[in-house]
């Protein structure tokens, strides 16, 4: 089992959402972390506090969609800290919408999904991951340090309508870390640096919480569960992933339930 205390997290969308809750989850557990949003105030924010109880942090303004960015994030741990044991790459978008709507009354499309609504989320929600843990893998080998990369999917990859770009990215999610753990296995690495995925279902963040009452009223009903996930579930079961060297590959769902049900 890995130990949580003085291991160093690189965690990419920790300005907000699930990223900050890991961040915090795992620095109340003795971690320390390399945080990085493309909001500078958000993540000055998550810093700031952070520091203030006396984590050992360190931050980067990023844009997981550069190549430049993500190196100089994976630099900054192994300069700062000296080693990676966590990746977490938790920076995605949505932009959601129907790859072709039609006119209620003449059956004819009056409109679709634009190339750039769909490439956008593709170039954060997948190229950018591919980045950060490309970077983040390099440093963690020359390193020698010993951990996991944890990528974040989604039960969209299941298939949900309006979000054929959203689901795509996270379906990619779901197969890396089976050819991750294949690579490495080729290269006498995978006893030392893993790879799996979490699945969140739908969660409490803050612009799930601020939904229309009656929308959200529509999505708990389907949750067998009868509530969000709420974010440090998420982070509690990538904790419990990094310490239990036993699991790798593989695609962890927790999503209380949902699509198990009679209406799943």
């Amino acid at each position: 089992m890995l130990d949580i205390e003085n291991a160093v997290a690189v965690i990419t969308g920790a300005g907000s959402g699930i990223g900050e809750a890991i961040a915090r989850y795992w620095i109340g557990r003795g971690g320390k972390a390399v945080l990085a949003d493309i909001v500078p105030d958000h993540l000055d924010r998550v810093r700031g506090e952070l520091e203030a109880a006396g984590a050992e942090v360190a931050a980067l303004v990023c844009d997981t969609t550069r190549e430049e960015d993500n190196a100089r994030l994976a630099a900054l741990a192994i300069e700062r800290f000296g080693k990676i044991n966590l990746v977490v790459p938790a920076a995605g978008i949505i932009r959601d919408g129907l790859m072709i709507s039609t006119d209620r009354e003449t059956g004819m499309v009056n409109g679709r999904m634009s190339l750039r609504q769909f490439q956008s989320v593709i170039d954060v929600n997948l190229t950018g991951v591919f980045l950060t843990i490309r970077e983040c893998a390099e440093q963690m080998v020359n390193s020698g340090s010993r951990g996991l990369i944890c990528l974040i999917s989604s039960t969209g990859a299941l298939g949900t309508a309006g979000q054929i770009n959203y689901s795509s990215s996270k379906a990619a999610m779901s197969v890396i870390p089976k050819v991750l753990t294949a690579e490495l296995f080729r290269r006498n690495l995978a006893d030392r640096i893993r790879c799996v995925a979490v699945a969140p279902g739908y969660v409490a963040t803050p612009m799930v919480r601020g939904m229309d009452e009656r929308a959200l009223g529509k999505i708990v009903a389907d949750v067998p569960l009868g509530r969000l996930i709420e974010p440090d579930e998420i982070a509690s079961l990538i904790c419990e992933l990094y310490r239990n060297e036993a699991l790798a590959g593989d695609v962890y769902y927790i999503h209380g339930g949902l699509r198990m049900g009679s209406r799943g």
